[in-house]
């Protein structure tokens, strides 16, 4: 078992839940897209599955440790197995492509290697078959501040796989790509997942890229799973019922991307 919850919550400085009672479990190498409406909650469970969040009940369990019973040091180095792609990559504007991307495995490497790698990169050709891959070998010496939205994902999940972790977590990887590329990088991480047994979980608004590249959908409103079940059992019913008075098409103002979030229910 990679990674299990068991009644986990948590809840705002404010009082509001944003999980409740969530009950998960994930064998290693599975590939789950976790679904639902804004404000569902599926940040926040990525971000506990993550370790960088601490459930406020219930017990979480990652491969084969509980995090929150660890040390300090002992939690870092489970963090180190597990990579998370953000929404947003928190990049620095001025940091170089290749940089980046060898950041993913900082906390693998000692403390004199890391300082080495900000001065020169020691791995550059491993940082650009990951790229490569994305289709932004090109990209390789240019500052992250002169990329695309897209283009500044596609380095965060270039990072991400150069770090090679047994678990890989990603938020809205795609939401700023078109969905030609969002597809195509999809398939790129699901297949690194099938060829190196990782377990991979991805939250995702587009509902037909989720169907298309996971073969296990978990749906999530209003802070509770509404469903889990495999990619060829998802009916247009259950999606109807996740996304109920979802305002279709409204522009996400909290997408830092800036793009329409338009949530299309496909024919099953």
């Amino acid at each position: 078992m990679t990674l299990k919850l068991t009644g986990v919550e948590h809840v705002h400085a404010n009082g509001q839940h944003s999980l409740v009672g969530i009950d998960l479990a994930v064998e290693a190498g599975e590939r789950v897209a976790i679904i639902g409406p804004s404000g569902a909650g599926k940040t926040t469970l990525l971000r506990i599955l993550a370790t960088a969040l601490k459930p406020s009940a219930g017990s979480f369990e990652l491969l084969g440790a509980q995090p929150w019973a660890l040390g300090d040091a002992a939690r870092q180095r489970l963090r180190a197995r597990v990579a998370l792609v953000h929404q947003a990559p928190p990049l620095p504007p001025r940091q170089r492509v290749v940089t980046a991307v060898l950041a993913g495995r900082l906390g693998q490497w000692s403390l004199g290697k890391s300082l080495a790698s900000l001065l020169y990169p020691v791995d550059s050709a491993g940082a650009h078959a990951e790229l490569q891959r994305l289709d932004l070998g090109d990209k390789l010496f240019e500052r992250c501040d002169q990329l695309s939205g897209g283009q500044l994902q596609r380095v965060g999940i270039a990072r991400a796989l150069y770090q090679q972790a047994e678990v890989l977590l990603a938020d809205e990887p795609v939401s700023a790509m078109d969905p030609v590329l969002a597809s195509h990088t999809l398939a790129v991480l699901s297949r690194e997942a099938q060829n190196r047994g990782v377990t991979l979980l991805a939250s995702l608004h587009a509902v037909d890229l989720a169907l298309e590249h996971f073969p296990r959908i978990v749906g999530i409103r209003d802070g509770r799973i509404a469903f889990d079940k495999p990619a060829e059992r998802v009916t247009p019913d259950d999606l109807r019922a996740l996304y109920a008075n979802e305002q279709l098409g409204r522009q996400d103002s909290a997408s830092p991307v800036g793009k329409p979030m338009v949530v299309q229910i496909p024919r099953c």
